[in-house]
């Protein structure tokens, strides 16, 4: 095996497959999902990775590029929320859309097979004992459930426990805070789901929050978004970034107008360390996130910290 260090800085060319359809029945319409892959190597761990609000398969290529040309098999499933679809809130389907989330990135694990069978030459080449989720904002609040989150109800009682004992780790991007008297009113009446309990939230993760990344949805302060660090038992990690707000440097897409904080070296810290941390966490023998944390905590001039528990 290469060292971490030789892999990172040696990509592989990627191959990428879209739209892929995997069946949903009760969806109201199949799932489509990209696939990234890199087009050498076995036993390659997955990554299933949840889109922001409104966002698609097409977007995150700053992480999804990364990620495969290094040896992940990245999978992009389209949230029924994605402007491409076009569900309008008169759709009797949008009021659970952030639980039918959720059952997308189940659904992918469950049909990795058909995932194998996009990418000519990818069958027999997944290592389905190391699989993650990732996220970026609605996107890591649904990546979390699979790691143990659950949404409460108005009266504080946990909803659907979408954990899956198949996912070992997951890296949370600008993953929203607890819920209740947090939200604004506006968001109180039109995001009920968000209202998250972490305390069950024991897969190992990464959780990757602004310092700048000041919500509408919340009263508070950027702070918010580490709650799934400090309220989660179990092996975390909290990489705070220096400036950042809610697009963190513009991980969402290489030209994406979206981005308030346009930052490449930012971006490139994330890519490095949501890699290293992957690494590390499927294969426990892998030093590549302690390496990579340790070069942070060194520099001179740092884009961010690490701390962990």
């Amino acid at each position: 095996m290469r060292h971490p260090d030789e892999i990172v800085s040696t990509p592989t060319p990627v191959i990428s497959v879209r739209p892929v359809t995997l069946p949903a029945p009760g969806r109201g319409e199949d799932l489509r999902v990209r696939v990234s892959a890199p087009v050498i190597g076995g036993e390659l761990p997955v990554v299933v990775f949840s889109h922001g609000f409104g966002e698609s398969l097409d977007g995150y290529a700053p992480l999804v590029d990364f990620w495969a040309a290094r040896g992940f098999v990245v999978v992009q499933p389209t949230h029924l929320d994605s402007r491409t679809l076009n569900v309008t809130p008169d759709d009797p389907r949008y009021p659970e859309i952030w639980r039918l989330r959720g059952e997308d990135l189940t659904r992918v694990v469950d049909r990795l097979d058909l995932v194998e069978a996009a990418i000519p030459g990818l069958a027999g080449r997944l290592d389905r004992s190391r699989i993650a989720v990732a996220g970026h904002s609605w996107g890591a609040q649904s990546a979390s459930m699979l790691l143990g989150a659950r949404v409460l109800d108005a009266e504080g009682v946990p909803g659907s426990d979408l954990s899956d004992p198949r996912i070992k780790a997951g890296v949370l991007l600008a993953v929203p805070g607890t819920g209740g008297a947090d939200l604004t009113p506006f968001a109180a009446e039109h995001f009920a789901f968000m209202n998250p309990d972490f305390e069950r939230m024991t897969t190992p993760a990464l959780v990757v929050a602004g310092d700048k990344d000041q919500s509408a949805l919340s009263v508070r302060g950027p702070e918010w978004f580490t709650d799934p660090y400090y309220l989660s038992p179990g092996t975390k990690s909290l990489l705070s970034l220096f400036g950042a707000e809610h697009s963190l440097g513009g991980i969402s897409g290489y030209t994406s107008t979206e981005t308030t904080d346009e930052s490449p070296e930012r971006v490139a810290l994330i890519q490095r360390l949501t890699w290293a941390f992957l690494r590390s966490a499927l294969y426990p023998a892998d030093a590549s996130w302690s390496a990579a944390s340790a070069e942070l905590a060194a520099s001179t001039d740092p884009l961010g910290r690490i701390e962990s528990k």
